[in-house]
């Protein structure tokens, strides 16, 4: 395996981990400004979603068609990422203005960074051999945690500076978001000179419809492909029940400031970047199905862990730093196991496609993935507007050990000979 090119594939998908850990960290907080609602800043945080539902299948799937000078995907990267930037710098900026103004610059920037999102993933399976994808994976994830690591251990914190520039003037709130916009510009720059992809034949007149390339992930009389994807949106509604809401949590229950909060999912994406390549090299030696499974069920026992955390921390008698630190703790766990799970579930379902199909596969299990982003937040939006906070980790431990269940049902997508 060429670590070197793939991790300047991973260039791609550092932009996503630069940008959605801010996003998800502070867009509430810039909500809970505009509503008092928990539901309604549950519901609005499904734009990003929502668009990425009806965009990275169809965007993906034509990329699959896409054939120019430079490759079937970088035209997309070079395009909508600098788009995604600018779009990622005003949001701020927006969040001072009104509710209306914010939910446009929402939607103006998912239209770009989710189009993006698909081809930018896609690079790596089709330029890297199926049995080497779980480290590939590992190494782009990796990247992805480096992005998410400087986004809230090092930016984050920006958040409770005030300060006033020349020519930017007050970047009070808004630091993070700027400095990301460039890094984000840099790294669409750096892939395009770096990354050559693999020459893929031109279908001409033979490319297949995207709605029927789409539908051909679901026509394989080896039903793994499902199971795979059943399992996955049963583990990100765990996920995304909690990480809108990790936040307002840490803010409202361990008296933490917007900066520090940050932290919170800092914890996660230290883990993720560390645990990274080695869940790939892990799922080599003893397969793909077995690491998630041990990883899923770390995560359900994790949550029920911080479902019981503020009990068990008063009853000990614990200071606040202390209540935070072993909060931190459970955190970082967690994140190790969530990139152990994620690192090791699109090789296996990219093990099921083939070249002229990979975006499609790609594509579909964002199309599951999303739809779970769409439909947990409202839902325990709803839950922490009646019975609070904590019920959020009691719902992912259920629905982690419902997705350890599923994927049991699996039976294709390991290793195979190289491709």
């Amino acid at each position: 395996m060429n670590y070197k090119a793939t991790i300047m594939i991973g260039l791609g998908f550092f932009t996503m981990g630069l940008m959605d850990p801010l996003y998800d960290t502070y867009v509430p907080v810039f909500l809970d400004g505009f509503v008092a609602s928990r539901a309604l800043i549950g519901s609005l945080m499904t734009i990003d979603n929502i668009m990425a539902l009806l965009l990275i299948p169809l965007v993906t799937a034509w990329s699959d068609n896409t054939r120019t000078r430079i490759g079937r995907r970088i035209p997309f990267v070079v395009v909508l990422l600098p788009l995604s930037a600018v779009g990622f710098a005003l949001l701020p900026y927006a969040g001072t203005a009104t509710l209306g103004a914010f939910v446009i610059a929402l939607v103006g920037f998912n239209l770009f960074k989710q189009s993006a999102r698909g081809p930018v993933v896609a690079l790596m399976p089709d330029t890297v051999p199926n049995e080497y994808r779980s480290e590939a994976n590992g190494v782009i994830n990796m990247m992805g945690g480096i992005a998410a690591v400087v986004g809230t251990v090092v930016l984050a914190p920006m958040m409770d500076l005030r300060l006033t520039l020349p020519v930017l003037g007050d970047v009070s709130r808004k630091l993070p978001f700027l400095i990301s916009a460039v890094l984000i510009v840099v790294a669409a720059i750096l892939v395009r000179l770096t990354v050559r992809e693999r020459e893929i034949p031109d279908p001409a007149s033979e490319r297949t419809p995207v709605l029927r390339s789409l539908r051909s992930v679901f026509s394989q009389q080896d039903k793994s492909a499902v199971w795979i994807l059943v399992a996955l949106f049963l583990w990100f509604s765990a996920y995304w029940g909690i990480r809108p809401f990790i936040t307002l949590y840490v803010i409202e229950y361990l008296g933490l400031s917007e900066g520090i909060a940050g932290l919170s999912t800092g914890m996660v994406a230290i883990a993720y970047l560390v645990f990274a390549v080695p869940s790939g090299m892990l799922a080599h030696r003893i397969g793909r199905r077995r690491t998630i499974r041990i990883a899923l069920a770390g995560m359900a026992i994790l949550a029920l862990l911080m479902f019981t955390h503020q009990a068990w921390t008063v009853r000990i008698g614990a200071s606040r730093t202390l209540a935070v630190a072993t909060f931190w703790g459970l955190l970082f766990l967690f994140g190790a196991c969530w990139g152990a799970a994620n690192t090791n579930s699109f090789p296996m379902l990219w093990q099921m496609a083939d070249l002229d199909t990979m975006g499609a596969y790609t594509g579909v299990y964002y199309v599951f993935s999303q739809a779970a982003a769409i439909v947990t937040p409202p839902l325990t939006g709803v839950i922490v507007d009646a019975v609070g906070f904590r019920a959020i980790f009691l719902y992912a431990a259920v629905a982690m050990a419902a997705s350890f269940l599923v994927i049991g049902r699996v039976r294709g997508g390991e290793v195979s000979p190289a491709t």
